[in-house]
């Protein structure tokens, strides 16, 4: 997906996603943190105040633009999933083109949705867009 728009919540992705050519795929992988075993006090003290720790992926999922009306939506669809352990603090989201005529199926996606899995787990998430349960945009690094 080619983004000319700025993105400064979820749902202008969203209104980016419909606007294109090509139809769109968005693929969302959602992370929570946790603490290392042999993280630090200081980095004790962060990690309780809700700062820092390892992004972990949780769970992941492939929508249509036209499947989500919202981040709302998607926030409530994903508390059906959310283990209250350890919630989701960060959704990772892509997009996978197809063509005017034809999004991308779900089997085109599972292979880019693992891969982006794996990445988050190694650190390498900077070709995704990294929103906050607001559905705000974060920097991370």
């Amino acid at each position: 997906m080619s983004v000319t728009t700025e993105i400064n919540h979820f749902d202008d992705l969203l209104r980016a996603a419909r606007s294109q050519r090509e139809r769109q795929r968005l693929l969302f992988v959602f992370a929570g943190s946790e603490l290392p075993e042999d993280a630090t006090p200081a980095q004790r003290e962060r990690f309780a105040r809700g700062e820092g720790g390892a992004l972990v992926p949780l769970m992941c999922v492939d929508k249509l633009p036209e499947e989500l009306d919202s981040f709302a939506a998607l926030v409530s669809e994903s508390r059906q999933f959310d283990n209250p352990a350890q919630p989701w603090r960060l959704v990772f989201a892509a997009a996978l083109s197809g063509t005017p005529a034809r999004p991308p199926s779900e089997e085109d996606a599972d292979p880019v949705l693992r891969r982006m899995v794996e990445a988050i787990k190694t650190g390498g998430f900077g070709a995704y867009l990294p929103f906050n349960r607001e559905g705000q945009p974060v920097r991370l690094g």
